[in-house]
């Protein structure tokens, strides 16, 4: 960002400023600052502007979803190009490597969506066997389903299907949830409300749940060859979010789905780590709401470079 003026008349103009490149072109989002403005002033208005120039941007910037139109050669060329300045590529994991992305997964995971069990203790349930005193069984038991789920979504040569998603959702809650590998039955309706109690998402009705994951499944094997892999597992992952299939547990299937579709097409896993919850959410909301997806494919790509840190620690 930076701050432009210009001359009109015999006033003299701020302007708030910053260039992007869309679709191959650099174009330039500004605000308004004010005119014949003193030092003080105009930092005192370039601290309100910041963050309305910053809205501007992830507006102007919004990238639209290829689920519901085919996106042109200028949009896929972009997605390359963001992918490119992720600088993912092919990552083999050593055993070592999946023992680690595995406990910070499982601890991720389950803790965005409230688990208790902390991270150490976490390690000491998969590594020692060590049972937290003060949890409960069913935190102990998601905590070894997940880890479970992580090592199937590994080994499976199962891609993205109903079959998958049941599996997933059965090996992860196998202990702890009756319903465990179900669909929501006809009837049970998914209502999501915040701290205040608004309603933030409504699961799609209980008697379109198996169309519509027919439908995401049809599309992911239509594009799997035509967009990249990380547009394809943040469209299948958010997609499946705005479904909500299980009366609970969606979340972590949807994670998991998402590494499914990553380490198919040879790119390393991905975690959604805590500390990075509201971005996350914030994400999702921008994809149900105005159906933009760069939000998920930004944090994506930060938690790519998160992941490349955890892997060199030793």
């Amino acid at each position: 960002m930076h701050v432009e003026t210009r001359k009109s008349r015999n006033l003299k103009k701020y302007y708030l400023a910053h260039a992007y490149r869309k679709n191959g072109r650099v174009l330039k989002a500004r605000v308004y600052l004010g005119a014949d403005l003193s030092k003080k002033e105009l930092a005192q208005k370039m601290e309100g502007a910041q963050a309305e120039l910053k809205r501007r941007i992830d507006s102007l910037q919004e990238i639209r979803d290829p689920y519901l139109a085919a996106l042109s050669p200028l949009e896929l060329n972009e997605l390359r190009t963001l992918e490119a300045k992720g600088k993912i590529r092919v990552m083999h994991l050593s055993e070592s490597d999946w023992l680690k992305f595995t406990k910070a997964f499982t601890y991720d995971t389950n803790a965005i969506e409230g688990s208790s069990v902390g991270a150490k203790q976490v390690a000491e349930v998969l590594e020692q066997r060590k049972w937290p005193e003060d949890k409960s069984k069913e935190e102990i038991a998601e905590t070894y389903g997940v880890a479970e789920a992580v090592k199937y979504v590994r080994k499976t040569k199962e891609n993205v299907s109903l079959k998958l998603i049941l599996d997933l959702h059965g090996i992860a809650f196998a202990n702890s949830k009756s319903f465990a590998g179900k669909f929501r039955e006809k009837g049970v309706e998914v209502v999501i409300q915040d701290g205040y109690g608004n309603i933030v998402h409504r699961g799609a009705p209980s008697a379109k749940v198996r169309q519509l994951l027919e439908g995401l499944v049809h599309w992911y094997g239509a594009n799997k060859k035509k967009y990249p892999p990380i547009v394809l597992a943040a469209v299948v992952h958010n997609q499946f979010e705005n479904i909500h299939p299980f009366a609970d547990g969606n979340g972590r299937v949807g994670r998991l789905l998402l590494n499914n579709i990553l380490l198919k097409h040879g790119l390393p896993p991905l975690n959604i780590e805590l500390e990075n919850r509201s971005e996350y959410y914030a994400a999702l909301q921008a994809y149900e709401n105005s159906h933009n997806l760069r939000p998920m494919l930004k944090l994506m790509l930060k938690e790519y470079k998160a992941l490349k840190r955890m892997l060199r620690k030793r």
